[in-house]
């Protein structure tokens, strides 16, 4: 790197470091439950965050991940493989460097989707195939003499897993006032598996005893190669959970950090999305839902057994982003998914912590 790309590296550094200082630590929200049955829901909203999910934190890491390891200059194209909140979040940093953001995606990607990448000063690289998105990304990074991101190889080494205000660091230090501040549970999902394998890491540096439950929706490859040990396993099908869920195991998910799986229905997802937009008064997105039906079950294992507690999970994202898809009526049919099922189980629940052996 030649000296003025060098300084031009240091400026953009710390540029992005300032939005890390501006945004990082979002609020961890309270999840009403009984007061008697001693044990206490948080969610850690990270909707909050200026492009509006959790993939602000994976952005902004990968970024600097790859300005310190000279990949990226001035005038560096950056592509990446997403049609989700990862593009909307690295098109936002992109932008704030002048630099140039390319979101290779399916051809079937949404309106909604693409109008919120090219809103962040991105552009939209449609593929005919959806299995060949990454290798297309990766391809047209090289023809532009530019860097591909691949958020599902850096996510778990570009967070610096120790501390350094992370999420994990961030959860501890606001509970730290909370009559339970060390958390039995941290409920996530899996993507890319870059959070599980920070929060797992972290937890275990610290020497926590929080266990680390992570959650996936149904079509995902994560849950099936974790039971069977086969981590070359491949459903061929994506995930209709946004932002969570994949048809292979992602280089960056650490299993051996994980001390349980879940495996959530669709359904359960949505339902449980519904029903906690309507008691924290706000829409959440589908992977928030995802989150909270594994949450549901561990506080009522832990009530059975007599354990009192707390349990932390996430708000990925916001539901304004959804409104045409999970909280439409007529596209949640038009998917054969019936959330009344869901939806009895988790009032059940909220009425007397019980859960209906497996749900």
């Amino acid at each position: 790197m030649t000296a003025p790309d060098r300084e031009w590296a240091r400026t953009a550094i710390t540029l992005v470091e300032a939005d890390a200082n501006r945004s990082a630590d979002t609020h961890l929200l309270p999840f009403p439950l009984p007061g008697a049955w001693g044990i206490d829901l948080y969610l850690k909203d990270e909707s909050s965050h200026p492009t509006g999910s959790l993939k602000h934190r994976l952005a902004r890491s990968l970024f600097l991940y790859a300005l310190c390891n000279g990949w990226i200059g001035p005038g560096t194209p950056i592509v990446e493989a997403s049609s989700g909140s990862t593009a909307v979040s690295e098109a936002y940093f992109a932008r704030m460097l002048g630099l140039e953001f390319i979101a290779v995606m399916p051809a079937s990607t949404s309106p909604e989707k693409i109008s919120l990448i090219e809103f962040q000063g991105g552009k939209c690289h449609l593929v005919a195939d959806p299995t060949t998105v990454v290798a297309t990304a990766r391809t047209l990074a090289g023809e532009l003499g530019g860097h591909f991101m691949d958020q599902f190889t850096y996510a778990e080494r570009a967070t610096d897993w120790r501390g350094n205000n992370n999420i994990a660091e961030s959860i501890y230090a606001q509970l730290g006032h909370e009559r339970h501040p060390v958390p039995t549970w941290i409920v996530v999902g899996a993507g890319t598996g870059g959070t599980s394998a920070t929060i797992g890491r972290y937890a275990r540096y610290r020497r926590f005893d929080t266990q680390l439950c992570v959650v996936d929706p149904e079509g995902s490859a994560f849950w099936p190669a974790y039971q069977s040990r086969d981590w070359t396993i491949c459903t061929g099908r994506g995930s209709r959970i946004e932002g969570i869920g994949r048809s292979r195991v992602e280089p960056s998910f650490q299993p051996s950090v994980v001390d349980r799986m879940t495996q959530v229905p669709d359904a359960a997802s949505l339902a449980a999305m519904r029903a906690g937009s309507a008691v924290l008064g706000r829409k959440v997105g589908g992977s928030t839902g995802t989150n909270l039906w594994g949450a549901f079950g561990l506080i009522a294992e832990m009530r059975a057994a007599g354990r009192t507690g707390s349990v932390v999970t996430l708000i990925c994202d916001g539901g304004e982003r959804y409104a045409d898809t999970y909280y439409s009526d007529e596209w949640v049919a038009a998917q054969g998914l019936e959330l009344a099922g869901p939806a009895a189980t988790i009032q059940a629940f909220l009425s007397t912590g019980i859960w209906p052996e497996g749900a």
